[in-house]
């Protein structure tokens, strides 16, 4: 196959990170991920491992280390009619923790190109690249990242929702949803309470942990009105809100019961459990007056 002769050629060359390892995007990648740990903050700070790619990544002017295989493999995909791309999975190997003032240089290689695959989105290629990341000339790490090109799937569009993404890490919380509990993890060693679920606390590292059930109460914290693009299950405009629970944690979810040009931040909002189909159930939360907000709903109006 004419695109297997890609394998094993350059994707990247002498690629460097346009800033060194810094507090600034540590601390901004913490405050996003709501990761706590103190290793990732004081004099003798580390980044986080899994801010691997961060320091390599081109932002919106491109990647000036990209090579000429890797443009003429995308193009030939493109010209087969394969123009749509998703990032599927990726996968890190840390070597050594990376440090502020650290200057990152890489290399990339095209690991592998599949056979054409049909999947739910359409019928394409996956592309797997290897990319190896050096701290001041040191291995630090390797990145191995995958991507689907594919041409879309003609299909005539559904009406249901996505189906939330189920794994081991996160399953005890669907299936309180499913009871119509919203449950919060609890670290085992020092009680810290986490959101969304993870294999291991934030704040101390302890893998141990149980729940709470959270009350329902809180407020919009930030918030987003959606326009565009629109999606046949979905109506736009629409707002989706970071809301911050009672208990001091935050998670993301539809605001109703107020026109979306009305939500505010602060707003006071109470859980609710909607059914959109047979299958589906998901926690959403009705804004409005406080005085409004009394007891757990059950279903209503979306």
């Amino acid at each position: 196959m004419r695109l297997r002769a890609y394998e094993g050629r350059a994707a990247a060359i002498a690629g460097m990170g346009k800033d060194p390892v810094n507090e600034a995007m540590i601390r901004h990648w913490c405050e996003a991920m709501g990761d706590t740990n103190p290793a990732y903050e004081g004099p003798d700070a580390v980044a986080p491992p899994t801010m691997l790619q961060v320091w390599t990544m081109g932002g919106l002017s491109g990647h000036v280390a990209r090579s000429d295989a890797y443009e003429e493999l995308l193009g030939l995909l493109d010209e087969a009619g394969y123009t749509s791309v998703v990032a599927t999975d990726c996968e890190q190997e840390y070597l050594r923790p990376l440090r502020p003032g650290d200057e990152i240089t890489f290399d990339a290689v095209i690991e592998s190109v599949s056979e054409r695959k049909t999947t739910k989105l359409g019928t394409g290629h996956f592309v797997t690249t290897r990319m190896d990341v050096r701290a001041g000339g040191e291995p630090a790490g390797t990145h191995r990242f995958r991507i689907l090109k594919y041409a879309p799937t003609r299909r005539k569009p559904t009406v249901r929702r996505p189906r939330p993404v189920v794994n081991r890490d996160n399953a005890g919380f669907w299936e309180g949803v499913g009871r119509h509990q919203l449950l919060i993890q609890r670290c085992g060693a020092c009680g810290v309470l986490r959101f969304p679920w993870l294999p291991g606390c934030g704040a101390c590292g302890c893998l141990e942990w149980d729940t709470v059930e959270a009350s329902g109460d809180g407020t919009v914290y930030s918030y987003v009105v959606m326009h565009h693009p629109p999606f046949p299950a979905f109506s736009p405009p629409y707002a989706v809100a970071l809301i911050e629970l009672a208990e001091g944690v935050r998670m993301v979810s539809n605001v109703i019961g107020v026109p979306y040009d009305k939500v505010r931040i602060g707003m006071p909002v109470r859980l609710q459990f909607d059914r959109y189909d047979e299958e589906l159930v998901l926690p959403v939360f009705r804004g409005g007056d406080s005085r409004d907000l009394g007891g757990r709903a059950e279903g209503g109006e979306r």
